[in-house]
Protein backbone atom coordinates (compact mmCIF):
# COMPACT_ATOMS: atom_id res chain seq x y z
CA UNK A 1 0.00 0.00 0.00
CA UNK A 2 2.83 2.37 0.82
CA UNK A 3 4.48 1.56 -2.51
CA UNK A 4 1.28 2.53 -4.32
CA UNK A 5 1.03 5.80 -2.38
CA UNK A 6 4.66 6.68 -3.17
CA UNK A 7 4.26 5.80 -6.85
CA UNK A 8 1.06 7.78 -7.24
CA UNK A 9 2.58 10.67 -5.29
CA UNK A 10 5.61 10.82 -7.59
CA UNK A 11 3.38 10.67 -10.66
CA UNK A 12 1.22 13.52 -9.37
CA UNK A 13 4.25 15.65 -8.56
CA UNK A 14 5.65 14.99 -12.05
CA UNK A 15 2.29 15.85 -13.62
CA UNK A 16 2.10 19.00 -11.49
CA UNK A 17 5.54 20.04 -12.70
CA UNK A 18 4.58 19.45 -16.34
CA UNK A 19 1.38 21.43 -15.78
CA UNK A 20 3.34 24.25 -14.19
CA UNK A 21 5.63 24.42 -17.22
CA UNK A 22 2.63 24.48 -19.57
CA UNK A 23 0.91 27.16 -17.47
CA UNK A 24 4.11 29.20 -17.37
CA UNK A 25 4.50 28.99 -21.14
CA UNK A 26 0.87 30.00 -21.65
CA UNK A 27 1.34 32.91 -19.22
CA UNK A 28 4.41 34.15 -21.10
CA UNK A 29 2.65 33.97 -24.47
CA UNK A 30 -0.49 35.75 -23.20
CA UNK A 31 1.40 38.33 -21.09
CA UNK A 32 -0.90 37.46 -18.17
CA UNK A 33 -0.77 34.86 -15.43
CA UNK A 34 -3.08 31.96 -16.23
CA UNK A 35 -3.46 28.52 -14.68
CA UNK A 36 -5.41 25.52 -15.91
CA UNK A 37 -8.06 24.68 -13.34
CA UNK A 38 -8.85 21.21 -12.01
CA UNK A 39 -12.24 21.39 -13.73
CA UNK A 40 -10.69 22.24 -17.10
CA UNK A 41 -8.13 19.44 -16.87
CA UNK A 42 -10.68 16.87 -15.71
CA UNK A 43 -13.05 18.01 -18.47
CA UNK A 44 -10.27 17.42 -21.00
CA UNK A 45 -9.46 13.96 -19.62
CA UNK A 46 -13.09 12.91 -19.02
CA UNK A 47 -15.33 14.71 -21.54
CA UNK A 48 -18.87 14.95 -20.24
CA UNK A 49 -17.80 13.75 -16.82
CA UNK A 50 -18.44 17.05 -15.05
CA UNK A 51 -22.14 17.04 -15.94
CA UNK A 52 -22.40 13.45 -14.76
CA UNK A 53 -20.59 14.27 -11.53
CA UNK A 54 -22.86 17.22 -10.83
CA UNK A 55 -25.93 15.14 -11.62
CA UNK A 56 -24.89 12.27 -9.38
CA UNK A 57 -24.16 14.57 -6.44
CA UNK A 58 -27.47 16.40 -6.88
CA UNK A 59 -29.46 13.16 -7.27
CA UNK A 60 -28.11 11.77 -4.02
CA UNK A 61 -29.42 14.79 -2.17
CA UNK A 62 -26.18 16.69 -1.63
CA UNK A 63 -26.66 19.96 -3.56
CA UNK A 64 -24.91 21.81 -0.71
CA UNK A 65 -21.81 19.73 -1.48
CA UNK A 66 -21.73 20.71 -5.14
CA UNK A 67 -22.25 24.48 -4.96
CA UNK A 68 -19.84 25.76 -2.33
CA UNK A 69 -17.32 22.93 -2.01
CA UNK A 70 -16.97 21.07 -5.32
CA UNK A 71 -17.09 24.21 -7.47
CA UNK A 72 -14.34 25.76 -5.33
CA UNK A 73 -12.13 22.67 -5.69
CA UNK A 74 -12.72 22.58 -9.45
CA UNK A 75 -11.48 26.19 -9.75
CA UNK A 76 -8.12 25.51 -8.06
CA UNK A 77 -4.99 25.42 -10.24
CA UNK A 78 -4.39 21.83 -11.36
CA UNK A 79 -0.60 21.98 -11.10
CA UNK A 80 -0.58 23.25 -7.51
CA UNK A 81 -3.29 20.76 -6.53
CA UNK A 82 -1.23 17.94 -8.06
CA UNK A 83 1.82 19.05 -6.08
CA UNK A 84 -0.10 19.17 -2.81
CA UNK A 85 -1.85 15.82 -3.24
CA UNK A 86 1.38 14.21 -4.48
CA UNK A 87 3.36 15.51 -1.49
CA UNK A 88 0.65 14.24 0.86
CA UNK A 89 0.76 10.78 -0.73
CA UNK A 90 4.56 10.73 -0.49
CA UNK A 91 4.27 11.63 3.18
CA UNK A 92 1.73 8.84 3.72
CA UNK A 93 3.90 6.31 1.92
CA UNK A 94 7.20 7.10 3.58
CA UNK A 95 9.15 4.32 5.18
CA UNK A 96 9.24 4.35 9.00
CA UNK A 97 12.38 5.86 10.47
CA UNK A 98 14.60 3.77 12.67
CA UNK A 99 14.77 4.97 16.25
CA UNK A 100 17.92 6.77 17.31
CA UNK A 101 20.35 4.46 19.04
CA UNK A 102 18.81 1.32 17.59
CA UNK A 103 21.29 -1.54 17.29
CA UNK A 104 20.25 -4.24 14.85
CA UNK A 105 22.29 -7.16 16.13
CA UNK A 106 21.63 -7.01 19.87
Amino acid sequence: MKFLARTLGLLLIAAGFVGLVIDGTRSIVNNAVSFASVGKVSGTIFPGGMAGLEGSIAQRGYPWLWDPIATYVLQLPASVTGFIIGAFLLWLGQKPLEPIGYLAGR
